[in-house]
């Protein structure tokens, strides 16, 4: 059941006439679609006002990074997003700052789910070597998800080929990946790409997708592309 595997939408635009073409031509009864909203729209000029009336249920990816009490204070200072349903924070933050982000949101939100990002798809070994790490991208992802899991949140974002492993030690923890693309089309910025097919056969909960399906073309076009490529 295609229904089952959930599809977030990266809505990156600061666009609100931008934005609600996207959110207007990736609806479909086919597939269960849910935007993501990050920094772009967010900070712009009319992007929290819009999520402040938004009626749907979407992923605010802010990837929170901050000190505990810091982080805490962005956390509260998000209360009023009613239909905010996922937000991400940083595992690098630290288990401190990942369990208070937890235990904040509960008393604030009591159905949104903390995701902790792990390493950026846009890095690879080399360039976590470049940066001062000495374990290879699958080693921190894993060693990571061992601190998200400690400290009670309820997801973890990493790519979908470090998705098996972390799968393989988890069965039960909420998997988001990031740096999909349909067959064919180009990787861009991305290092650690899969397609949603590949993704969802290591067992992720959920696929992140956004230039395959906005930037190259027609929407709707690409959302039956999608869905023909999930029913293979």
């Amino acid at each position: 059941m295609m229904n089952n595997k959930i599809i977030f939408v990266a809505c990156d635009a600061s666009n609100l006439n931008e934005i609600k073409r996207i959110l207007k031509h990736t609806q479909t009864k086919k597939l269960k679609v849910i935007p993501k909203f990050g920094l772009q729209f967010f900070y712009s000029k009319n992007g929290r006002k819009f999520l402040e009336n938004f009626k749907n249920d979407y992923w605010l990816d802010l990837k929170i990074n901050d000190i505990p009490q810091t982080a805490l204070s962005a956390i509260n200072s998000l209360k009023d997003l009613k239909k905010c349903k996922y937000i991400t924070v940083h595992a690098n933050g630290g288990l401190e700052m990942l369990r208070a982000i937890k235990k904040k949101a509960k008393s604030t939100n009591k159905d949104l789910k903390i995701l902790a990002v792990t390493i950026l798809t846009s890095l690879n070994n080399k360039s976590l070597k470049e940066i001062g790490h000495t374990k290879s991208v699958k080693q921190l992802v894993l060693k990571q998800a061992d601190l998200i899991k400690k400290s009670g949140c309820d997801g973890i974002v990493c790519s979908a080929q470090e998705a098996k492993i972390v799968r393989k030690k988890y069965k039960n923890l909420f998997i988001v990946t990031p740096g999909i693309r349909l067959p064919g089309d180009i990787t861009n910025d991305q290092s650690r790409v899969m397609t949603p097919n590949d993704a969802f056969k290591n067992k992720v909960s959920g696929i992140v997708m956004g230039r395959s399906l906005i930037k190259s073309g027609d929407i709707k076009n690409n959302i039956q592309r999608l869905i023909n490529h999930l029913n293979k």
